[in-house]
């Protein structure tokens, strides 16, 4: 859709001629519009135009629509002094009670510097224009402190924040494919918390085999594969619209639909770091998830994993914290789940990739599928360390015939059913017609404590 087919209404707030709201609609969708700044020049934000943006999302937050802001900042000017604190201060505020309620979109123009650039990380969705940049402390400044000499590219640049830092969930070539990224996300999202994602008519049928989708899986335990692949021949039309695909890379979440049904898909990647569990990774997967459940958006995981990677350096700063955010997300995700086992599956990995016992709906297993503390290789060098290289394997391939098998999972209950590859979609379809009208009673309290 092209930005020429949006109907927009101009919204009376604070004095401020570089701000604009809006009311702006396209097909049966509205959704509040705030313009920052001019489209051809950064401008310098007043503690107004902080007000007029707290007051859209004040705005969206009342009329239960999402909230989209177009941001072309070069910070506050100097001679605004408390008036421009106080201002962006009440747009952070605003925005955060948007959290969770209504989604908040945000697309970096060209610049996004100094305390707006903070508001990027309130967002649902932060798309940046290519060439765009953004930073809190500038070149000059990061020289002055540190001693180096920077560009503003190498700071804060569009790509950076797509395979740094994690801030960009796009990068669009022009602010037309940006508008164009916005109303595609806002097709595949609910307006709010309260309401489900709308079932989108396609001639894709539910009951549609994947015929040959096995072979995407090398024989080999150690081959890699792009699971890109194998989500596009499961959703409808082989559309999807993945979030953050140059961060974190070892893990990958896009939104598509299965029968018409929106849904987000968090699976992990193979092609990376052999698809194993990271900082980055967690960090990723767990805002994902959190996301999908405040906008009741059903997940649907496929796992790959190995485990968590190793590293002194990983454990330093902080691994364990950090794969419990992911855990914690999957633990207090009330939408419909149906976790998919491909190939591996090891150990803590296994728990916190929405395992059954994390509380998933429906636990569906290829035959593929190996479920264990642990692969053969590690398990037999601790229980029979003294063994030779012969009786090793010999041993390894027992333990892979026993243990390293999905039917094991099955007869304790941590397995659901297993099927052929080709019936994925199919039985994907049929587990999401039943789990769409689940609700669960939550427990009364303030909120949880989420292990940042």
């Amino acid at each position: 859709m092209k930005s020429n087919d949006i109907t927009r209404v101009e919204v009376q707030t604070q004095v401020s001629n570089n701000t604009k709201v809006r009311i702006s609609h396209f097909e049966n969708k509205s959704y509040v519009e705030v313009s920052l700044g001019s489209y051809d020049e950064p401008s310098a934000l007043t503690g107004n135009d902080g007000l007029k943006l707290a007051a859209g999302a004040k705005t969206a937050l009342e009329q239960r629509i999402p909230l989209v802001c177009y941001l072309n900042s070069s910070g506050a000017p100097p001679e605004s002094g408390i008036d421009a604190l106080h201002g962006w201060g009440a747009a952070a505020n605003q925005i955060s009670a948007c959290s969770g309620v209504v989604p908040t979109i945000f697309c970096v123009q060209q610049t996004a510097l100094a305390g707006p650039a903070l508001l990027l990380g309130l967002a649902d969705f932060v798309i940046m224009v290519k060439d765009s940049y953004s930073y809190v402390s500038g070149p000059k400044m990061v020289q002055e402190f540190t001693g180096v000499p920077i560009d503003h590219e190498t700071l804060g640049g569009a790509a950076k924040h797509a395979q740094m830092s994690g801030l960009a969930s796009f990068i669009a070539p022009s602010i037309e494919s940006a508008s164009e990224i916005i109303i595609e996300l806002l097709s595949l999202l609910p307006s709010n918390s309260s309401t489900a994602p709308k079932q989108i008519d396609n001639g894709d049928s539910p009951d549609r085999s994947l015929t040959g989708i096995s072979d995407l899986i090398p024989e080999s335990a150690t081959g890699s594969y792009d699971v890109r692949e194998l989500i596009e021949r499961v959703v409808d039309d082989e559309i999807t619209t993945e979030i953050r695909k140059d961060w974190a890379t070892n893990i990958v979440t896009t939104l598509a639909t299965i029968n018409g049904h929106p849904v987000g898909i968090i699976a992990n990647q193979p092609q990376y770091l052999a698809g194993t569990l990271d900082i980055y990774a967690s960090q990723k997967g767990a805002r994902f998830v959190t996301f999908c459940d405040a906008f009741n958006l059903p997940i649907i995981t496929f796992v790959d994993t190995p485990g968590f990677q190793p590293g002194k350096d990983l454990e330093w700063r902080g691994m364990i914290r950090h794969g419990a955010q992911l855990a914690f997300a999957y633990a207090n995700a009330t939408v419909p789940r149906i976790c998919i086992t491909l190939r591996k599956s090891y150990g803590g990995a296994y728990i916190v990739m929405d395992s059954k016992y994390m509380g998933n709906d429906l636990a569906i297993a290829w035959p593929s599928a190996e479920i264990a503390v642990m692969g053969a290789k590690g398990a037999i060098e601790i229980l029979h360390r003294s063994a030779n290289d012969l009786e090793r394997k010999d041993l390894e391939s027992d333990y892979e015939q026993r243990l390293l098998n999905p039917y094991m999972a099955a007869e304790r209950g941590s397995v659901d059913m297993i099927i052929k590859p080709e019936d994925t979609r199919i039985e994907i379809s049929a587990g999401l017609d039943f789990l769409l009208s689940k609700r669960e009673k939550l427990q009364k309290r303030i909120h949880s404590n989420t292990p940042l």
